[in-house]
């Protein structure tokens, strides 16, 4: 086995990862170097996906908004169960990590008079999102953070490579890292007293999401595995308006909350409108309140879809403000022309996670996380719209301020614990008899039937049962000869780890809904008081 140091890896490569290595690269003691791992290319992952923009809080420019209006927003969202500390410091750190962005070259849209340009989304109060490209905010960003990493001397990439294993001593201090890399069928010890988890969402859990195929809960289940503490993990957003594309495709593209924020109308299979029956914002309704109506209209109407309807918006407006959206439903075959887009919820993004503090710590000394993998309390029971990519560059550049007030030489040696753990994969007692795909897609199934938009006591322990059923199969192996059963592997932990903490919640707030139980907890009382106090 191959074993190599560096003074900090990152595990994973979407924003929060690379804008990540891209500020810890700024301090010049980090000796062994910087090492960011990703299993696929460097800049797949949801970041790229994401459509509606960042939210900046700049009332130097905007007028009209400031971090009182923005964390009450994100607090109504989340339902009240957002921690609001977090939730004002990542408001009142916005506008530095913007300026930071345009710093390194992120081009953001401009008005005419060379102003941004700020947009409304679903539940803001107001216009306080900036995007890029259109409506290709989250590609503009990473592609730029991609470019400047891989142009950097202190960065190391690790392409096409798993992280299998968080290596542990006995004290529960992480001393570094394992990875796989299924081209060579080989492994390698990093020692590493800072590892961080950048590893994205949990999509891949469920038979429809937004997300990409890396999205498979890797961060979720090598923090679990470590014995790190977890937190909200039933709190998963569904978003309203995922494309229903003609050949039903799983993995479906995302139809931005901007386009509902630019006038967009939800109409049901008989062309009716229907979400001012659900919410008194009908269409600017939090997601989870959309989600469940659009669910419900189309079990009423017993249909597959409803429809956004972009005449409001006009048709030459909307293909100019949403080329990327425009060019995905002319691949999908949709004729703009008659403007109505098919849609329905897909699973989205992960509010629950690796529980980490203000400084990005977890349970596990030197283990770290950011961006979605991590459980902040920002967005409590439900995530404001265009928060996410907010979120992870705000505690990117957090992180990297904590880690340079820190020693980060590579530990010299594993202690035993540590060693019994390589031992284990150096033992070849690899489980590749299984056949992954199918076992895969029994799980993404009973998850997105049991544990999805509703859920129920009986659901949920269907969905047990089925994913118990996977785990003896797989006889709950650690160890697996290929990228796919490690996928399995992360995939199976965390669809448990949702569907116990959705049985065990027993009311519904926010994105968790339960249709059999009677107590539904209020969206925000009175946490609406303190924040008029900031």
């Amino acid at each position: 086995m191959k074993y190599s140091k560096y003074s900090t890896v990152i595990i994973g490569s979407g924003a929060a990862g690379l804008y990540l290595a891209l500020c810890a690269a700024r301090n010049k003691n980090l000796k062994d170097g910087i090492l960011v791992v990703t299993k696929s290319a460097l800049n797949e992952c949801n970041s790229r996906l994401a459509q509606g923009g960042i939210v900046s809080v700049m009332p130097e420019i905007n007028k009209n908004d400031n971090v009182t209006s923005h964390v009450m927003d994100t607090i109504k969202a989340g339902c009240g169960l957002n921690d609001f500390n977090v939730a004002r410091f990542i408001s009142e750190n916005s506008s530095f990590v913007i300026e930071d962005l345009i710093s390194l070259g992120v081009e953001f849209d401009r008005n005419k008079d060379g102003n941004l340009a700020f947009t409304l989304e679903a539940a803001h109060s107001m216009p306080r999102i900036l995007h890029a490209g259109g409506d290709s905010t989250g590609k503009v960003i990473e592609d730029k953070l991609a470019e400047l990493v891989r142009k950097s001397d202190s960065i190391e990439v690790y392409e096409g490579t798993i992280a299998v294993e968080l290596l542990c001593d006995n004290g529960k201090v992480c001393r570094g890292v394992l990875i796989y890399n299924p081209n060579t069928d080989s492994y390698e010890a990093i020692y590493s007293n800072a590892v961080v988890l950048a590893t994205g969402g949990v999509g891949q859990v469920y038979e429809y999401t937004t997300n990409p195929d890396v999205a498979t809960a890797d961060g979720v289940a090598l923090a679990y595995l470590a014995g790190a503490e977890m937190s909200d993990m039933e709190f998963v957003q569904f978003h309203p308006t995922a494309l229903k594309t003609p050949v039903g495709a799983k993995n479906m593209p995302l139809i931005s909350e901007a386009v509902r924020g630019e006038g967009a109308k939800l109409l049901n299979i008989n062309k009716e409108p229907f979400m001012h029956k659900y919410h008194q914002k009908a269409e600017l309704a939090p997601r989870d309140v959309v989600a469940r109506a659009i669910f419900h209209e189309m079990e009423r109407t017993n249909s597959k879809n409803v429809f956004l309807d972009i005449s409001p918006i006009g048709l030459e407006r909307f293909k100019k403000r949403f080329p990327s959206i425009t060019s995905i439903c002319t691949e999908c075959g949709i004729e703009l022309e008659k403007n109505l887009i098919p849609v329905s919820p897909a699973a989205h993004y992960f509010m629950g996670g690796v529980k980490v503090n203000l400084n990005m710590e977890t349970s596990i000394e030197n283990l770290y996380a950011i961006g979605e993998v991590s459980r902040t309390g920002l967005h409590g029971a439900n995530r404001l719209a265009s928060n996410s990519l907010l979120e992870c560059v705000v505690c990117a550049h957090k992180l990297a301020e904590i880690l340079a007030h820190r020693n980060l030489d590579a530990p010299k040696s594993f202690d035993g614990n540590v060693k019994s753990i390589l031992e284990l994969y150096d033992a070849d007692i690899l489980n590749d008899i299984i056949e992954t795909g199918i076992l895969r897609r029994m799980l993404k199934k009973a998850m997105w039937e049991n544990a999805g938009i509703v859920r129920s006591e009986a659901g949920l322990s269907n969905a047990l049962r089925v994913l118990d059923d996977i785990q003896l199969i797989t006889r709950n192996s650690r160890v697996y000869a290929s990228k796919e059963g490690y996928e399995l592997r992360n995939s199976l932990i965390t669809a448990k780890l949702i569907a116990e903490a959705a049985l065990n919640r027993k009311n519904s707030i926010g994105a968790h809904f339960r249709e059999d139980v009677s107590e539904v907890l209020p969206r925000i009382e009175s946490r609406i008081a303190e924040v008029s106090r900031i």
